[in-house]
């Protein structure tokens, strides 16, 4: 395609003390040993680092969780959750949509998806190769609408180009707490399910389309895909494909353009997502490496019995 396009937190022992839960009302959450809770702040140990958090961004505090269950997820960057309700499309958009990103490059533009509130987002290998100015435009619910909040420091932290996604850190963003989305499991997707992407098709920031799961796992090319209905287009590139629960099932990356053919689109399952975030050290982004994935490999080639493909 044309188009250009983590919560856990990083422990590097396991403590001693039980770790609590600050869920916040954006969706994301914060899981550390709690120092302080004041009228106003709350304040959170990470291991780390020490975050204070306003206590009206607070949803609810939950005490006593053992740190080994914590592990597993903040070393891998990205978080899963355990029954969540399914929700309309109308409600999973209100709960995280703040979480999907626009990413934007001197020559194209795509979407992305915060997986760690520290800053680190997803998106398609395609959407950033070959590109060093990377900005990041965040929609925030505001007194008056939606605020666009831009962010130019954006590093490429790591890149696969066979399966087609990228790593990248947002550095400009201070103590900012971003919203995530939690990751959701690929065995559990079934054929005829009901999906639903957020992006930025052709610059139309915050769009969202619905369809279902066309095949949960379509091969192309050596590389296995979800097929759906859901409209993707230039631009969607990189974001997220949700299930009714508000859990990132795929990563939308390219689509049937070929005359006459509509409805074939394709994802990344999050499985492979998955795999990529835990191994990111191997794909770790070196301009001055020729073998580090910059402007060397190629986006993967489907089929050619599908006519043509193209990623948005």
């Amino acid at each position: 395609m044309t188009s250009r396009a983590l919560l856990a937190f990083v422990l590097l022992a396991a403590p001693a003390f039980a770790l609590s839960t600050v869920q916040l009302k954006n969706g994301s959450s914060l899981r550390g040993d709690i120092l302080a809770e004041k009228a106003d702040r709350v304040v959170v140990d990470l291991g780390f680092t020490v975050v204070t958090v306003p206590r009206d961004e607070v949803e609810r505090i939950t005490a006593g969780e053992a740190a080994a269950a914590v592990i597993a997820d903040t070393a891998d960057l990205y978080r899963t959750a355990a029954n969540l309700p399914v929700l309309s499309v109308k409600e999973n958009v209100d709960r995280v949509g703040e979480s999907v990103v626009l990413v934007r490059t001197p020559v194209g533009l795509g979407s992305g998806f915060f997986i760690n509130s520290s800053g680190y987002i997803i998106t398609n290998e395609h959407v950033v190769s070959g590109e060093y100015n990377i900005t990041v435009t965040q929609f925030r619910r505001g007194a008056n609408g939606l605020e666009k909040i831009q962010f130019n420091k954006v590093r490429i932290v790591a890149l696969d180009s066979r399966i087609d996604l990228a790593l990248l850190k947002i550095e400009d963003a201070g103590p900012t707490l971003f919203p995530t989305v939690s990751l959701g499991a690929a065995d559990t997707l079934n054929d005829g399910q009901t999906v639903f992407a957020i992006g930025s098709p052709l610059g139309l920031d915050r769009t969202v389309s619905q369809g279902i799961v066309s095949a949960r796992t379509r091969p192309l090319d050596g590389q296995l895909y979800i097929q759906t209905t859901t409209q993707i287009n230039p631009g969607n590139s990189g974001g997220p494909l949700f299930n009714l629960r508000g859990e990132v099932v795929g990563v939308n990356n390219m689509k049937a353009m070929q005359v006459g053919v509509e409805g074939l689109n394709f994802a990344i399952p999050v499985n492979v997502l998955q795999d990529f975030l835990r191994h990111r050290d191997a794909f770790a982004f070196d301009p001055r490496n020729a073998n580090a994935g910059y402007r060397y490999l190629t986006p993967p080639e489907p089929v050619k019995a599908l006519g043509k493909i193209s990623q948005p």
